[in-house]
């Protein structure tokens, strides 16, 4: 562990040389919804390419690259595209952008991701709040926490009966009926991919009280509030669950239903920032 606090440490060095400020919010940007990090000010860019010691995503639709500056007045380190399990990297390598986060001294993350929609009144295009998540790869032994515990960032065991922050998500309900915007919620299952899910596995969600099902947010939530970071969290409804084995998923339809999702996304986000 020593070694990885080492790394982290590295990457912290690195970030600090580039940009000297105190950072407020991380964001993390999921499947076509980079956007958001253009809509930064007064901002820098640096690929992930060049930074020494940081994982690489090899998913189309994560541009790869870190943008930091402004957005409404707050401070905020930007991730345009993350990486996942699936990809091959430990679940360690996966959340080490949230302890360098943590070492930075940011207190609240803010994540999106496209996903499935498994609740039967979800359509394509629309935002999920997420309310809780059911943490399929941790239950399955694929926790990031396993190992010996970094006392540096949390306790051994770190109660998750509130995931996601009451407070944010409060703000991000009012905004989004100012703004006219349609703001599902509901609970995000997290599996760990690259396949898409059968029709059984679909039906199994469902009956387990599921909304959303998607690859990636549920082990980043996980360090975050071992690191006592708030958390609010947002899923792009990319595709109808197919439950019933009647239609085929693609990667292509999500990165194009996020050209409709980001844009409400990022309003939301914004006006969030705004209001805190």
């Amino acid at each position: 562990m020593e070694k990885y606090l080492s790394e982290i440490d590295e990457l912290v060095k690195i970030i600090r040389s580039k940009w000297a400020g105190q950072l407020q919010y991380g964001i993390i940007l999921g499947s076509g919804l980079g956007g958001v990090a253009d809509s930064v000010q007064n901002s820098i860019s640096i690929p992930y390419n060049e930074i020494p010691g940081w994982p690489l995503s090899t998913v189309k639709g994560h541009a790869g690259k870190m943008v930091i500056g402004q957005l409404e007045s707050k401070s905020v380190m930007v991730m345009q595209g993350r990486i996942h399990f699936y990809e091959g990297y430990t679940m360690q390598v996966v959340t080490m952008p949230v302890r360098v986060m943590q070492r930075l001294g940011i207190k609240c993350l803010i994540i999106t991701n496209a996903a499935g929609g498994v609740n039967p009144n979800f359509t394509p295009g629309d935002v999920m709040l997420i309310t809780d998540h059911l943490n399929l790869m941790g239950m399955s032994g694929q926790n990031p926490l396993s190992g010996p515990n970094l006392d540096e960032f949390g306790p051994r065991f770190p109660d998750m009966s509130q995931a996601y922050d009451r407070d944010m998500m409060e703000i991000a309900r009012k905004v989004a009926k100012e703004k006219g915007i349609n703001l599902q919620e509901g609970v995000y299952a997290g599996l760990s991919g690259p396949s898409f899910e059968t029709p059984a596995d679909l039906r199994f969600l469902r009956a387990a009280g599921v909304d959303a099902v998607g690859m990636s947010t549920v082990p980043e939530v996980t360090v975050a509030r071992h690191g006592s970071m708030n958390v609010l969290g947002f899923s792009g409804i990319s595709n109808k669950a197919n439950l019933d084995g009647s239609t085929v998923t693609t990667h292509e339809e999500v990165l194009e239903a996020g050209r409709i999702i980001a844009p409400k996304i990022e309003t939301i986000i914004r006006g969030v920032l705004g209001e805190i």
